[in-house]
């Protein structure tokens, strides 16, 4: 492995589009090696980290075996790299994409089907009747065999699914599937329906680091730096800072005293609110006769720890 930090971006559709628009947003970028085409790059803005291209499961892969110590992949392929995921894996922030549930989903047909247990039910009616056990089709083995043993299922068996598992049903290859879904819609065109209690991971793209790779000091401080753009990025955009006049200082201070306690943070002739609190603190301003009150919106706001570099290097145990 490189003495640089290696890090896993997917490499085509439309997780690879939001992938680069959320590093764009952070203002780092991609300088690819060997062309657009190519399946290395390095990380504009932050020194020390390699960037490898690979599809969003061989990145799951990649994690989980410890090849690279960073990557951006969907939970869902993340979770079905088997059990006890947090002692190989530490998912290091949730980065609001590529978001999509598996779900259990089964006929529109079964009028009477609406939970877990009902699927319990006829998996054991099936067994009886036919002799052979519920067939289910799916891409995700090891969640779907966790989730019907947390709900007492044992009269089924996992068809493997290489084509579209929504239309396993409909062809006869099985009764029930677990697959993923953002709308609902493709499983709705194919007369299927969510399990109500069937949605077994709210899934999105995770930052993951590796606990398996071999870190170094240097690979952990290049970490820092990057996930400090990246927090720092987030953190603004849920913030306001405010300021006023100097000469209005002490009415200003009293006023917004109430609001440093729910997460406001002071700074000179000013402070930085959350957006939910915008409005209400310029009115306890106006309410003291501050003002002008002038808002703008911060593009980064760093701090000097790193919650998640932190936690990872006790686990790392360095």
């Amino acid at each position: 492995m490189s003495a640089n930090l290696t890090l896993a971006l997917p490499s085509k559709g439309r997780l690879k589009e939001q992938t680069e628009g959320w590093l764009a947003d952070c203002g780092l970028g991609l300088d690819m090696e060997g062309g657009a085409r190519g399946y290395r790059a390095t990380l504009r803005g932050v020194k020390g980290v390699d960037v490898r291209l690979l599809s969003a499961a061989d990145i799951a892969q990649a994690l989980d075996a410890g090849e690279v110590h960073l990557g951006v992949t969907g939970e869902d392929l993340l979770r079905e790299q088997g059990e006890e995921m947090e002692q190989r894996l530490m998912l290091l922030r949730p980065l609001g994409f590529g978001r999509a549930d598996v779900v259990v989903a089964a006929p529109q047909s079964w009028i009477d089907v609406d939970t877990m247990a009902d699927v319990d039910d006829v998996a054991h009616d099936y067994l009886a009747r036919t002799g052979s056990p519920l067939r289910v089709a799916t891409k995700y083995e090891a969640q779907t065999r966790a989730f019907f043993a947390a709900h007492g299922i044992a009269d089924y068996r996992i068809v493997e699914s290489l084509g579209a598992t929504e239309g396993a049903p409909a062809a006869g290859a099985a009764e029930l599937i677990v697959d993923i879904t953002t709308t609902g819609t493709t499983l709705a065109a194919n007369n299927l329906k969510v399990i109500r209690d069937g949605v077994m991971l709210k899934s999105q793209a995770q930052l993951t680091a590796a606990l398996k790779a071999e870190w170094t000091t240097g690979q952990l401080a290049s970490l820092r730096r990057l996930l400090s753009v990246v927090e720092a990025r987030a953190r603004a955009r849920s913030l306001a800072a405010l300021r006023w006049p100097t000469e209005q200082n002490d009415a200003a201070e009293a006023a917004v005293r109430p609001y440093l306690a729910k997460g406001a943070s002071q700074r000179a002739d000013g402070v930085l609110v959350p957006m939910s609190d915008l409005f209400a603190v310029a009115a306890a301003l106006a309410d003291a006769k501050v003002g002008p009150v002038s808002v703008t919106r911060p593009d980064y706001v760093f701090e000097p720890a790193c919650a998640p570099v932190d936690a990872l290097a006790v686990r790392l145990g360095l």
